[in-house]
């Protein structure tokens, strides 16, 4: 199975946000295995996780050195990706620098397609969520200006509202 293949049954079994979901769908059959990379330039998939430690009740967000923004950690799918989920996985371990995350089982969590500077129009962001284990600790990765963890409270003071979606999400999923 293709990283495509995989992400067309993942996009078919996710429950919510059907209007974005169909539109990922269709952005998959017009470009097809090339929606997958970062060379498509009419917008590609991309895969993402939100560290949670729910023990702690907190979130660790990535300070993204090119955005200047707090989101989570992610990006491009790469061609040793054999899944989005694994993709979402890989990027999370690479951007915060903790063993033994953990996705959270169920799916992706979120969709969220924004526009993006640059020769590509627009991210389509298939969002999930990683566990931290208990003894997580975070090291800076070179896409980071800052990693820091916040409490749920504090997430709608530093990030936008798509990442404040995403921990409303995870949340409700815990």
């Amino acid at each position: 199975m293709t990283l495509y293949d995989d992400a067309v049954l993942v996009l078919k079994s996710y429950e919510d946000q059907p209007e974005l979901r169909q539109a990922y769908l269709d952005h998959l059959a017009a470009h097809g295995d090339a929606a997958m990379w970062k060379s498509c330039t009419a917008g590609h998939l991309t895969a993402s996780a939100l560290v949670i430690d729910p023990e702690r009740g907190r979130v660790l967000l990535t300070l993204h050195k090119k955005l200047q923004m707090w989101l989570q950690m992610g990006g491009h799918c790469e061609p040793g990706d054999p899944t989005l989920a694994a993709a979402a996985l890989r990027e999370a371990t690479e951007e915060s620098g903790i063993a033994g995350l953990a996705l959270l089982p169920g799916g992706p969590v979120r969709l969220d397609r924004h526009p993006i500077p640059g020769p590509c129009t627009q991210h389509l962001d298939t969002q999930y969520a990683a566990l931290a284990p208990a003894d997580a600790t975070e090291a800076i990765s070179d896409e980071s200006l800052d990693l820091r963890w916040f409490s749920y409270d504090e997430v709608a003071d530093v990030a936008d509202a798509s990442v404040v979606r995403l921990v409303e999400a995870t949340r409700a999923r815990l």
